[in-house]
């Protein structure tokens, strides 16, 4: 007589399956096109900020309330500028990380597409945020040049759950902060629809994330689960610290020694950081990846 069970490994590709299918069908259905959705023309309106003033790393410093009202929307959108610009980069290392990571995979299989599709939706992401930093009167801010060169290796050599966590720590981050400015009406209202765009299209990354990190430690040891925990603290923690670059301050007309001090000491900004993070490091306590030394690096980058 034959049976009718499934065996678990075969469950586990089905539901696999089930998961990517159904973000496919999100994806038709809940997509945007950033080139006919977002304002491009009507020109900058310097009467607005560029993202929460809350969420500046100087809001609650003492140099904060020397500035002007236009020093801090000028300031801000600065600051939302170079986080914009930290996202292209690391969504430049996502996509490859990605593209080396289903090179082989089953073209039939729905993660494949899936996979794809993310691809897909980062591109159209990093376009958006580059068309975005331009009109807030932006340069083309680049974390250091050795930040650089370690996410030209990390994105080479990083495989399953290392960048799968690592890819949904900087989306986790991005994802907090930009829920709280699309529905600031004191931000520009092309910069809401930017973030809004990228919430919704990035929730979907983040679950596809969270199932691969899962799938991928399912049966990793403990020695793998400690490497790859300090791996994904290590790229987390350059992620974070690369998100305001330090020329956002001079090209703002500010003191760039004295904000640097003063953004350094924030407490304000080094708390929001925390408690946006709350979520995301639960997931990592979770999936046991928040050792002794991942832990140090979390808490030096103020993200628990």
């Amino acid at each position: 007589m034959a049976s009718s069970t499934v065996r678990p490994e075969d469950q586990d590709r089905i539901d696999e399956h089930d998961v990517a299918r159904r973000l496919l069908d999100s994806s038709a259905k809940l997509s945007y096109d950033p080139v006919t959705e977002v304002d491009w023309d009507t020109p900058l309106d310097k009467d607005f900020h560029g993202a929460s003033p809350e969420w500046s790393t100087l809001y609650g410093t003492a140099y904060w309330n020397e500035l002007t009202d236009a020093q801090r929307k000028e300031l801000t959108r600065q600051e939302a500028a170079s986080v914009a610009s930290t996202g292209i980069w690391f969504e430049m290392i996502l996509q490859q990380m990605v593209l080396r990571d289903i090179y082989t995979t089953d073209a039939t299989d729905p993660r494949f597409q899936w996979a794809l599709t993310e691809i897909a939706d980062e591109c159209r992401h990093s376009i958006m945020f580059a068309r975005g930093a331009a009109k807030l009167g932006a340069p083309a801010y680049r974390p250091r040049r050795a930040v650089v060169e370690l996410g030209r290796a990390f994105k080479t050599l990083a495989f399953g759950e290392a960048a799968y966590a690592a890819i949904l720590v900087a989306e986790e981050v991005l994802d907090v902060m930009q829920r709280d400015w699309m529905r600031d009406e004191r931000v520009a209202p092309f910069v809401r629809t930017i973030n809004n765009i990228h919430v919704v299209e990035e929730s979907r990354h983040m679950k596809f994330a969270r199932d691969e990190t899962r799938k991928r430690l399912r049966n990793a040891g403990p020695l793998r689960r400690r490497i790859n925990a300090f791996v994904i603290a290590v790229a987390s923690y350059f992620i974070v610290t690369s998100m305001v670059n330090r020329e956002v301050y001079a090209n703002a007309g500010l003191d760039t020694r004295r904000a640097l001090a003063e953004a350094a000491a924030n407490e304000h900004h080094k708390s929001l950081m925390r408690s946006s993070c709350s979520g995301l490091m639960e997931f990592l306590a979770s999936a046991r990846l928040l050792t002794r030394p991942a832990l140090a690096l979390y808490k030096r980058a103020h993200l628990i």
